[in-house]
């Protein structure tokens, strides 16, 4: 499956051409209704729920970050063609990964799986669940994506990595648009966009395992959810995200995508105000600066580390700074990338936390989606 996966992805990102049904593109207009777009879209290519968050043990004394995200790659649109109930039309990916932000320890895990019967799949509309597979092999345990009453239940383990979470996530307000009627372009050219929303401050509740010591925590999550066809364009190799909370109660999402000499392609972002109100930024609304950088011992990729933020028309001017230098997802089954928790800090102290996503960094690291 390692060796064959760069061909299925391509294949999978390719289409169908002119024969046959094709992918639905993300468009403005879409009909949006919740609890129903939680739930898989299968007209679309690509589709992930993006869960992070940032956690303390109970009593406190502890903290840790965690990302769970489950990916749907479509193969085929529509029904395969094949007379067989195990017929896959989608992949289902799974990324998990836990950090001790205390000793700076990083986990990751990952799983890849054909969506079929009684192995691996996506829930439609009105079933709880959302998205669930297996375990890496021999790790034990199903990993899922649950909205059951009101509330999101997360849930994986792996052994083998000594890691295992079960949460609870309860959403403090509607979910937010991203872009104008929730179309994020990603291009200035046509036809490279997605459908996004996010839930920027979800309560969480539950346990975090490490190394067979079970942890009651509680803290604030963030879910982003895309769909769309489209993929990066082709001069593009990879982006910053950006998931800050502010302690004034305003949240702030930023990405930043990049060419593939390094240069700044497109930016936009959204700033949420404490009623849940969005305002939407573009080129010249914001900047972000690198501060530092920090290369992969393993892989050698060399990622920024460190940023300043600043949204001049809102009067925000953020140092933003990881709590733990390496925390990159590294895995067999696809590109590595960094993924972790930030401190934000404001003129007068402490002001925040949140998430960055780096990807395309290091030779021949371009992101498959």
């Amino acid at each position: 499956m390692r060796s064959s996966l760069p061909l299925v992805l391509a294949a999978a990102l390719a289409g169908q051409g002119a024969q046959g049904p094709s992918w639905t593109a993300a468009a403005p207009g879409y009909p949006w209704s919740f609890p129903r777009d939680h739930s898989s879209h299968p007209g679309y290519r690509n589709e992930w729920w993006y869960f992070t968050g940032i956690v303390e043990s109970e009593p406190p004394g502890r903290r840790f970050a965690y990302q769970l995200t489950f990916f749907r790659v479509g193969l085929v649109p529509g029904t395969p063609p094949f007379a067989s109930a195990w017929a896959a039309g989608s992949l289902l990916m799974a990324h998990a990964a836990t950090t001790d932000l205390e000793s700076g320890e990083h986990r990751f895990s990952e799983a890849l799986y054909r969506a079929a019967p009684l192995l691996a799949g996506f829930g439609a509309p009105g079933d709880p669940l959302l998205a669930d597979c297996p375990g890496p092999p021999g790790t034990g345990g199903r990993w899922e994506a649950r909205l059951e009453g009101g509330r999101f239940r997360l849930s994986m383990q792996d052994q083998r990595q000594g890691m295992a979470l079960a949460l609870d996530l309860v959403a403090d307000g509607v979910p937010v648009l991203e872009g104008p009627g929730g179309l994020s372009r990603k291009s200035a050219r046509e036809g490279f966009a997605s459908l996004y929303y996010s839930l920027p401050r979800l309560a969480t509740r539950g346990t975090l395992t490490v190394d067979g010591k079970e942890w009651p925590v509680r803290g604030v999550s963030w879910m982003d959810k895309e769909f769309g066809s489209s993929q990066l364009a082709p001069d593009q190799a990879g982006w910053d995200w950006f998931a800050l909370r502010l302690s004034d109660g305003r949240d702030l999402m930023l990405y930043l995508l990049r060419r593939r000499d390094g240069t700044p392609d497109l930016q936009a972002g959204t700033l949420v105000d404490r009623s849940g109100r969005p305002t939407y930024l573009g080129e010249g609304d914001f900047r972000v600066r690198a501060t530092g950088r920090w290369r992969s011992p393993a892989t050698g990729a060399e990622y920024p580390a460190g940023w300043q933020v600043e949204v001049p028309a809102a009067g925000i001017s953020l140092r933003v700074r990881p709590w733990v230098a390496d925390q990159e997802n590294r895995g067999g089954r696809g590109p590595h990338y960094w993924e972790g928790a930030v401190e934000v800090q404001g003129p007068l102290g402490p002001s925040g936390e949140g998430f960055v996503e780096l990807t395309g960094y290091g030779e021949g690291n371009r992101p498959p989606i």
